[in-house]
């Protein structure tokens, strides 16, 4: 049995109709190629009919330019009471000049009389014109049937009779639509069988996740007997989005030993998955399996025991298998043998039953229970441990600063701050305008740094979370300032906790450069 199952993204199409989503003619081109690269078999990059970007897009990528995937253009069959030829959507899809195009059509009757408003008859003339049409202009034709599942159910005879439509007029693919993102496993397999028995031509799978069943329903669709599985990265779409595609892949290919991207590529997944989300400008979702960063990351003190001793105890699959990486979380639950191991980063012969380790696992129990969260703030543990073991020298010292906020008047600059520091005797005043309190304070503090350490102009803050701790306590309570940081190779993070939110912001910030030029201290020793 052939166990080659053909990849179709539509993250530049589907993934594109996200809220919140919106991406650049540049971004299109960047996800194209990463996609390519990643051995996508087919790409599936807009509706040239719809907006004059889409139809730029594919001017721009032009003919070959692909080293591996297949570029497709995707459109509706014609409308009702014009002629194929004359439609103006599949015109401007002839005009996208793609090897492939997918067409979508009605397979469920409800959508036929009260969307297109025609007869159902007049409706599979219109299937079988549009991709007759686009076979004569020697195009692969991927024949979408849109609301596949929820018209089988309705009618199943007619919706199989709108596939064989697009069979009988030289359909390469037809691919059944669960468009309403709203079945089950058992009723995707079992239709998939008969379809299967219906038709010859080959068939794929497109899910929606409304009902968070869009990675099963794919992959029972394939084990069922599909050989096309369409999806977003990131499972990016309308409403719920699409069909995780990475996960889809990531199940198929090493769960049940189908090719759907080359082996050696797998370990790409991971990186593409961030790329595609950070040209969204999206939070990436990092709870998704297999590419999240909370995929393989582990916290209790029994489970990071057993990760230990034997990975398979408490992981699924090999996190380098997919390009991520295990995590052992720090809390006041992992255990001593996760601080030992942060604590080896510093100090490689210290044992746990050190004294200095209890030391540290004392301190970050209290500190835990005083608001902090060294989970996610890897760099701030460090920064405790090198302080715990005499292995910390302070890179300045502050001396003072002030931090102002005017209305913004029509500038965008509504806050002022002015740091005084010391590093070894020399005093450095320097300040900045910013938009809001933190961005001054942080663009101040570097300022006045940046003359003694260069490097520093490299980083910049790439995200800065605030948690409200005992909301009871109102404009009064305590803040968890969480600050993301990147130099452009390395990432790291930082937590402050204060009832002020501008001294809590201070120590992460504070924490995120103190690590900043450690990492340069460590980089020019080796």
């Amino acid at each position: 049995m052939d166990n080659k199952i053909y990849t179709y993204d539509s993250t530049l199409r589907d993934g594109s109709q996200a809220e919140g989503i919106s991406f650049s003619l540049d971004d299109k081109l960047k996800i194209a190629y990463k996609l390519d690269s990643l051995g996508i078999d087919y790409i599936e990059a807009g509706n040239p009919a719809s907006n004059p970007k889409d139809l730029e897009f594919f001017n721009l990528i032009g003919s070959g330019s692909l080293k591996h995937a297949k570029l497709v253009a995707f459109g509706s069959t014609h409308r009702v009471g014009v002629n194929v030829e004359q439609d103006e959507n599949v015109i401007s899809l002839l005009r996208a000049n793609t090897p492939v195009v997918a067409i979508f059509g009605k397979s469920w009757d409800l959508h036929v009389k009260d969307i297109l408003k025609t007869s159902m008859k007049n409706n599979l003339e219109i299937i079988k014109n549009t991709v007759r049409y686009f076979k004569q202009n020697g195009k692969e034709v991927i024949f979408d049937a849109e609301h596949f599942f929820d018209g089988y159910k309705h009618n199943p005879a007619y919706a199989i009779q709108t596939l064989l439509a697009a069979q009988d007029a030289g359909a390469d693919w037809l691919v059944l639509c669960d468009t309403n993102g709203g079945c089950f496993t058992d009723e995707i397999s079992e239709t998939v069988r008969i379809v299967k028995e219906k038709t010859s031509c080959r068939l794929g799978i497109h899910c929606h996740n409304d009902c968070g069943m869009g990675v099963a329903n794919s992959v029972m669709a394939v084990i069922a007997g599909v050989n096309q599985v369409q999806g977003t990265v990131n499972g990016f779409g309308e409403r719920c989005g699409n069909a995780n595609l990475f996960n889809v892949i990531a199940n198929l290919q090493i769960k049940r030993g189908y090719s759907c991207i080359p082996s050696e590529n797998m370990e790409n997944l991971t990186n593409a998955a961030r790329y595609v989300s950070e040209l969204a400008n999206t939070a990436y979702d990092e709870r998704q399996p297999y590419v999240g960063g909370s995929a393989f990351a582990h916290k209790g003190g029994m489970h990071i025991d057993g990760v230990h001793k034997n990975p398979k105890t408490f992981e699924h699959t090999n996190p380098e298998t997919v390009g991520n990486h295990r995590r052992f979380l720090m809390s006041e639950v992992s255990g001593r043998s996760t601080i030992l191991q942060a604590i080896h980063t510093v100090d490689p012969l210290l044992d746990k039953s050190s004294s200095k380790t209890k030391e540290i696992m004392n301190k970050i129990k209290q500190l835990e229970y005083e608001g902090y969260q060294f989970e996610g703030a890897e760099a701030s543990v460090e920064l405790l441990i090198r302080k715990a073991l005499n292995k910390y020298k302070p890179f300045f010292s502050l001396h003072q600063f002030k931090v102002s906020i005017d209305e913004p008047c029509g500038s965008k600059y509504s806050s002022f701050a002015l740091v005084k520091i010391d590093v070894d005797g020399k005093l450095e005043i320097n300040a900045a305008e910013g938009e809001g309190p933190v961005n001054a304070l942080d663009k101040a503090l570097r300022k006045a740094l940046e003359v003694f350490y260069p490097g520093l102009s490299k980083v910049r803050l790439t995200d800065y979370k605030v948690r409200v701790l005992d909301s009871h306590d109102a404009t009064a309570a305590k803040v968890r300032v969480l600050i993301e940081s990147s130099d452009g190779v390395h990432k790291w993070s930082t937590i402050g906790v204060s009832t002020d939110i501008i001294e809590a912001s201070w120590r992460a910030l504070v924490d995120s450069v103190e690590y900043k030029l450690i990492l340069d201290t460590k980089n020019t020793i080796a």
